[in-house]
């Protein structure tokens, strides 16, 4: 828990934007531009506009920030606060994010600065449905891309070919206003046109991309018939793509990463060594199926733990897993992958992991993620579960619920995508 907090606190929004925001301030002082806007939005958007306020409050004009439910502690004055859904958008995001375009457009001159406060989350929190699909019929198809298994670029190519805002395409709103991005990366390899679905970044995806994903993970006959539609029509150059690379509403674009799960990793490893422990990151790009993520870690653990050492070891990785969900359970990608490595390691001594959501969200719960040891497969038993049925059943929540190795944070004020910690006894 002490390593994790660490990578929590070095993954900090409120500090890192604070550090960018008296560069921004030195610009305005410098008479660059007369006006400054912020729209934030994202989980971590509140503790983001807090601190551009701090810093940027004399010059601020106006300010929106778009958070998830129970992420809006401590609003900042100037702004207006609005709480929507995530990871299903609702109709509190598509009218929070209408008052956002109707703010960028009032603003929308060459002398204005629009500063974007972006973390992870924005994808479902900033919402506005393309002409011709509703709200209803964007919400099935995310949940059905959810579902399905799809990594998080292939889910962001489709809603970003179903948005007026994503893909670029706030930029476009905006030009040729000025734009900053202050951006809090929560997917692999820090991609700008993929985190948030990339609102103020070209789009390399196209129409094409997002109907090959429904076509990979059979979703053809199950999305709604316009979303279909519109996407061919796309497809078929009948309407326009999201702006590219080169673009000139990119011109006058500036996108900066202020915090990554890199980041969080460097500062976990410290704290490690601090509390006595050799340790080592595997990686910041873990992927693919949560359980076998999962899986693969324990065999790594297990054929560790038989050397000798004299000194404990920490094992860091992060990334972001996905789950295909198919049992009628509840969970999330960590509490699924730490249940894959309990099952993997039942009985073995002197290996403990933690995985969990930097977020302090795992799945639709409200648990953070879950603390998993040779003993936690035989817990369940005594409890009547079975780790392997609850697996099958996508049912990790109860099942770690039921032991008490649940792990619960709250919301952390950050969004960074997730932290494996192993630890391995001498």
């Amino acid at each position: 828990m002490k390593i994790f907090r660490a990578a929590i606190d070095a993954a900090n929004p409120y500090r890192a934007v604070k550090k960018h925001a008296q560069l921004i301030k030195k610009s305005l002082l410098a008479g660059e531009y007369k006006n400054l806007i912020v729209i934030g939005f994202g989980k971590a958007s509140v503790p983001m506009a807090k601190a551009a306020e701090e810093v940027l409050g004399d010059f601020l004009k106006e300010g929106i920030a778009i958070t998830k439910y129970g992420h809006a502690s401590e609003k900042p004055d100037k702004f207006r606060v609005f709480e929507a859904g995530h990871p299903i958008p609702d109709e509190n995001g598509v009218k929070a994010t209408a008052g956002a375009i109707a703010l960028i457009e009032k603003n929308r001159d060459p002398d204005n600065l629009i500063l974007a406060l972006i973390s992870g989350g924005g994808s479902a929190l900033l919402v506005s449905p393309c002409k011709g699909i509703s709200l209803k019929e964007k919400q099935k198809t995310t949940d059905l891309l959810l579902r399905s298994g799809a990594d998080i670029t292939e889910v962001n190519s489709v809603r970003k070919h179903l948005s007026a805002v994503k893909g670029g395409r706030l930029a476009g709103l905006a030009c040729p206003a000025g734009i900053i991005s202050l951006i809090l990366s929560d997917v692999i390899g820090d991609r700008l046109d993929v985190i948030a679905s990339g609102p103020t970044a070209p789009d390399s995806s196209t129409y094409k991309d997002a109907v090959s994903v429904l076509e990979k993970y059979r979703l053809m006959e199950k999305a709604p018939a316009r979303v279909l539609s519109l996407l061919k029509k796309g497809v078929e150059g009948a309407l326009p793509e999201t702006p590219k690379e080169g673009d000139p509403v990119f011109k006058k674009v500036e996108n900066r990463i202020i915090g990554s799960n890199r980041i969080a990793l460097k500062a976990a490893t410290k704290k490690a060594v601090d509390l006595g422990f050799e340790a080592e990151v595997l990686s910041s790009e873990v992927a693919g199926e949560a359980r076998e993520a999962g899986k693969e870690l324990a065999i790594k653990g297990k054929k560790l733990k038989k050397e000798k050492r004299k000194t404990p070891l920490c094992l860091i990785s992060g990334g972001e897993t996905t789950v295909n969900i198919k049992g009628k359970g509840i969970g999330g990608r960590n509490m699924e992958l730490a249940l894959s490595f309990a099952i993997e390691i039942a009985g073995l001594t002197g290996v403990t992991l933690l995985s969990a959501a930097t977020d302090g969200t795992d799945g639709p719960t409200d648990a953070a993620g879950a603390f998993a040891d040779g003993k936690t497969a035989v817990k369940g038993k005594e409890k009547g579960l079975s780790a392997n049925c609850s697996l099958e059943n996508n049912d990790s929540y109860t099942f770690f619920k039921r032991t008490g190795d649940i792990f619960i944070t709250g919301p952390t004020g950050t969004n960074v995508m997730d932290i494996q910690i192993l630890l391995l006894g001498t």
